[in-house]
């Protein structure tokens, strides 16, 4: 009897450890599945008018202008392997049609076709308007959370590979997408964070008028102006980008509410879309001395954003205090069958609507009283440039974040240049050229 239990206990060992190796193998499977199939990253990827990006399905070639290839680099991936094809990792056995019941490709059943929500003809205007210079620019529908452009310099034609080894000040950091993996310091653009908190934590900051002799005492030092402004309004300091004026909002409001805000700004978090996941900024005020904190507020200090997400912060601005969560891929079939399809999604309400329309209107008075109306395709538009200091013997990075309001082109954008100084003279002249060729890209 007794070995009858042991054989009996013994084959029910058996039997549960060849269950638990079923179970692992289908885990597995369910996971790793697409990974196995050869040949997962055969199809076609197009931008949304059409036009050929990327064909697999016999070889691998990509798109006929020399000038779009190299703006699609840093998101299809080189020739040599250097850059993570996140798009086919994360939707390759979709495109291939892979099948996780059968475990097989379909055979004859079509072929494979990912669309993307960029524009070909808006990325190749803003790799030309940036003319080699090192930096990014980036625009997409707030209220939709279509990427219509995602450019990164330096790139090159993967068809036409240079010598990046030899050129490392000409080639460095190619093989980043900057719009989506670097963190750049926001420089004045950041005063929209302090501004948007300003709105909502100081009842009568609208009504608040500031003196600025070119420089402030903050704690036990000084912050210093960029100008002699004299007696402004809170709307002027934001559209002259008073230092002095900043300074003493910021500080008033107190690290912790400046922290708060840019948590809720979504400053130190990540995105995530399509297999990226974006690199996060930096706000770390826990250390900060009275003069730090100020100096953060203004833009500088450790502040650090991410292109991409301070873009979509741009975008609750324009849209009444949330907007839309972006993407990339618009769809993905393969033959009649629909493997995939974006949908919209809204994400958190960070700013009231009443802080939110203030401050649109606020950057809109930028535009018509700084910057210029003929910088932005004659569309309405609000936009807040930065000027962000690199150290020592270097010249500043130029940066401009803004959007249009308009029911036919609701776009927030971001552009950064390294190196390029005064972000209301070197990005300006950039985004209208990039502005005309989305009302181009989206009207036809």
């Amino acid at each position: 009897m007794n070995k009858l239990a042991k054989r009996a206990w013994f084959a029910y060992f058996l039997a549960a450890a060849m269950l638990v190796g079923v179970l692992v193998i289908v885990v597995r499977y369910v996971v790793n599945g697409p990974d196995w199939m050869p040949f997962q990253n055969d199809g076609v990827i197009v931008d949304r008018s059409g036009t050929v990006l990327m064909d697999n399905t016999d070889g691998r070639t990509l798109a006929d202008d020399a000038t779009v290839r190299a703006s699609m680099l840093q998101i299809l991936g080189d020739n040599e392997g250097y850059i993570t094809p996140y798009l086919l990792n994360e939707y390759g056995d979709e495109l291939a049609g892979f099948n996780r019941i059968s475990g097989t490709r379909h055979m004859g059943g079509g072929e494979g076709r990912m669309t993307l929500t960029l524009s070909a003809y808006v990325q190749r205007a803003a790799l030309n308007a940036l003319n080699g210079q090192h930096g990014t620019v980036g625009v997409y529908n707030y209220k939709t959370g279509e990427i219509l452009c995602m450019v990164s310099s330096p790139t090159y034609d993967p068809w036409t590979v240079p010598d990046v080894a030899g050129n490392p000040e000409q080639y460095n950091g190619v093989y980043v997408n900057r719009f989506l993996h670097s963190a750049y310091a926001p420089g004045s653009t950041f005063k929209l964070v302090t501004a948007a908190a300003a709105l909502e934590r100081i009842s009568d900051i609208e009504d608040r008028t500031f003196y600025c002799e070119g420089s402030a005492r903050i704690g036990s030092e000084t912050v210093i102006c960029n100008g002699v402004h004299g007696t402004i309004s809170f709307r002027q300091a934001l559209c002259q980008s008073c230092n002095v004026a900043f300074a003493q909002i910021a500080d008033e409001l107190g690290a912790d509410v400046l922290t708060n805000y840019a948590e809720r700004f979504g400053i130190t978090d990540s995105l995530s879309f399509d297999g990226f996941i974006t690199k996060k900024g930096n706000f770390d005020l826990s250390e900060a001395t009275a003069y730090e904190a100020a100096w953060a507020g203004v833009g500088q200090y450790t502040d650090q954003i991410n292109p991409c997400q301070y873009m979509t912060f741009l975008g609750a601005i324009a849209n009444g205090g949330q907007a839309a969560t972006p993407y990339l891929v618009d769809k993905v079939t393969f033959g009649s069958k629909t493997k995939y399809e974006a949908k919209t999604e809204m994400g958190d309400k960070i700013l009231s609507a009443s802080a939110a329309d203030t401050l649109a209107e606020m950057m809109h008075y930028n535009v018509v009283n700084n910057y210029g109306e003929w910088y932005f395709s004659g569309l309405y538009a609000g936009a807040k440039s930065g000027t962000a200091e690199r150290g020592e013997g270097l010249t500043s990075n130029a940066l401009l974040t803004g959007f249009v309001q308009s029911e036919d082109y609701p776009l927030a954008f971001v552009v950064v240049i390294e190196g390029g100084g005064a972000g209301s003279t070197a990005c300006t002249p950039v985004i209208r050229q990039v502005l005309d060729a989305c009302v181009v890209a989206m009207g036809s």
